[in-house]
């Protein structure tokens, strides 16, 4: 395990779950880090989300969320590496590596109001406005992200994602996620807004202004967050970042209790499956 001055601390009143109890089974999610080009460094967009939610509330984290059952629509149109690319890259079967390249998709369009889909193989919606009651739809899961976009003659665009990486939660959690990172640039012409229920703010920022706020205790960041904004930091711009070859190993951080606190710690090496 590794054991950097970084380690975040939960905050007080965190309740782990029962040591005794057999851990929670992680549910499978999706996230996303949308990046943009400046005159200066990449940009990433984020999300704070809403104190209170029973889940990271009050954290910084990129547009995500679990997979629905409905993610999991083989009718789905579908541009770019199949999804048993997609399986060989997360380690799961080609059956769930749709669903999440789905999930991540419509988790995005729910909580920035980015698309990335278009009309046929070939192009990118570059205005999302006249999918807005589309999106307040997805998000009252009127209908699946399937029917969407035959709804409106779209094609899901796999091949404008990146695999990035695989976060587990910590067993002592109550609630597990087993989380995939993409990565994805944002299109021309389309604008990210934040316009979700589940955030109380959104916007573009740095990732090495990011880690700074958290260091002064501005913002508080997950360690997947910390670690992959880390990661985009060294990228100069969205092209570097889309160009990395990335090997996806699962990596579980553990909680440790020092006596004062507790503590998240994030193992050196990836674990095997």
């Amino acid at each position: 395990m590794s054991e950097s001055p970084d380690e975040p601390r939960l905050p007080a009143g965190f309740a782990p779950a029962d040591p005794a109890a057999a851990p929670a089974v992680p549910r499978d999610a999706a996230t996303v880090m949308l990046v943009r080009d400046t005159t200066g460094p990449l940009e990433v967009f984020l999300l704070r989300r809403v104190v209170g939610m029973a889940f990271a509330g009050g954290m910084t984290v990129f547009p995500g969320g679990g997979v629905d059952e409905r993610d999991m629509d083989a009718s789905v149109a579908w541009h770019g590496p199949t999804p048993r690319w997609w399986a060989e890259r997360f380690r799961c079967d080609p059956a769930l590596a749709m669903a999440l390249v789905c999930a991540a998709v419509r988790e995005t369009f729910e909580e920035s109001g980015v698309l990335l889909a278009g009309p046929d193989a070939g192009s990118i919606v570059s205005d999302t406005t006249p999918y807005h009651p589309a999106r307040a739809a997805l998000v009252a899961k009127e209908y699946s992200f399937a029917e969407f976009l035959a709804a409106n003659g779209l094609v899901l665009r796999a091949d404008l994602l990146r695999p990035w990486s695989n976060w587990i939660t910590p067993a002592q959690e109550p609630r597990r996620y087993d989380t995939r990172f993409f990565l994805a640039a944002l299109p021309e012409g389309q604008l990210a807004d934040g316009a979700t229920t589940e955030a109380d703010a959104a916007g573009w920022q740095r990732p090495a202004d990011a880690i700074a706020e958290c260091r002064r205790g501005e913002r508080a960041l997950m360690p997947p967050t910390w670690v992959t904004l880390a990661d985009l930091d060294r990228c100069a711009t969205v092209a570097d970042a889309m160009a990395v070859e990335r090997v996806i190993d699962p990596i579980r951080p553990d909680i440790v209790d020092d006596g004062e606190s507790l503590r998240v710690v994030v193992p050196t090496e990836p674990e095997s499956r």
